[in-house]
């Protein structure tokens, strides 16, 4: 199924605001225009150093440029696409600050 990213906007402006961020986003963004997922699992194939955040969750962290940005999408697959929902992003170093106080599960700053 294809992704509806639910707002692109949102990674638009951070790029804005960390315009070193800019071609990272910009290779994801080709990627994820590409996908046909079925199933969790398959975002991690086509991402391969992104984690799903506890099965119950669905969330998905991303690592983006080389592990220099981390975003946190929930994700709900519908009938004909999937849905994908930006919640956080940010830095490494802000991730683990965010792991740190265990609210990766439960952060929607977006």
């Amino acid at each position: 199924m294809k992704v509806h990213l639910i707002k692109k906007q949102t990674i638009e402006d951070y790029i804005i605001k960390n315009a070193r961020s800019k071609s990272s986003f910009e290779i994801w963004f080709s990627i994820l225009k590409r996908v046909d997922w079925k199933e969790p699992n398959e975002i991690i194939l086509t991402f391969n150093s992104t984690d799903i955040l506890g099965e119950s969750s669905n969330r998905v962290v991303f690592n983006i440029g080389g592990n220099n940005y981390r975003m946190i999408c929930q994700y709900h697959f519908g009938i004909n696409k999937v849905h994908l929902f930006i919640k956080w992003i940010g830095t490494h170093a802000e991730y683990t600050k965010l792991c740190k106080e265990n609210k990766q599960y439960a952060v929607n700053t977006f």
